[in-house]
């Protein structure tokens, strides 16, 4: 199995023939090694609205016809967008499509977006789970350091775990180290949501010393495989 990232918190793969990208933030990202214009998908599957996140995936669900995974709000929000092919769900839900699995799991954060001066509530942050055959990805979203990230990996053990570090919006180094070593403890820590904006620009490798399990940072259009 083999997991691209590609800046910021995109993240695509490819399983039983279809092509899955994660908050597809391509235009106006420094970070990523995307162009929306060309970018193919199947499924396309939201962590929350913020347009660091929701990005370009109106233009490219218009173009490749992709299902959109959302919370019922953002499915709603597209909707009105000119998205028809949404498919909404919500924390709990776990729905096996064609790719494998998707669970929707809470984060701690904000969603929403500005439109014309006015605040458009999206509904709850999510992270997600994944079950890809016998193997289980978990991508945080954008959250904060929460207990029940330990539930969360007890109920699905994580090989891989994709986990914000930027500090200011999300979790530091410091947090995200205590996620992965305490709470989560994946098989590999992927570190995500950092140095995309002065906002949010760490030092990756404060996170990488302080982490005891196998962690991979990787440049836009690597991948990790497991």
């Amino acid at each position: 199995m083999e997991i691209f990232f590609h800046g910021q918190s995109c993240i695509s793969f490819e399983h039983n023939g279809k092509k899955v990208i994660v908050d597809p933030f391509i235009t106006g990202n420094k970070l990523s090694d995307l162009n929306a214009d060309t970018v193919e998908a199947d499924f396309i599957i939201l962590t929350h609205g913020h347009g660091d996140h929701l990005g370009d995936t109106v233009a490219i669900a218009k173009r490749t016809d992709a299902k959109v995974i959302g919370t019922p709000e953002l499915c709603d929000y597209l909707s009105a967008k000119g998205v028809t092919n949404t498919h909404p769900m919500n924390i709990g839900g776990n729905i096996a499509f064609e790719f494998g699995k998707v669970k929707y799991v809470q984060a701690f954060h904000s969603n929403s977006i500005t439109e014309d001066g006015e605040i458009i509530y999206l509904g709850m942050p999510c992270g997600l789970v994944f079950t890809l055959g016998d193997k289980t990805v978990y991508h945080c979203g954008d959250t904060g350091l929460f207990s029940d990230m330990k539930l969360i990996a007890e109920r699905h053990p994580v090989d891989v775990c994709f986990v914000p570090i930027g500090d200011n919006f999300t979790m530091g180094t410091s947090d995200a180290a205590y996620a992965v070593n305490e709470l989560i403890k994946p098989k590999v820590a992927v570190p995500i949501h950092y140095n995309t904006f002065p906002y949010i620009e760490v030092d990756v490798n404060d996170f990488v010393s302080q982490v005891n399990t196998q962690v991979e940072v990787l440049e836009s259009g690597q991948s990790v495989s497991f």
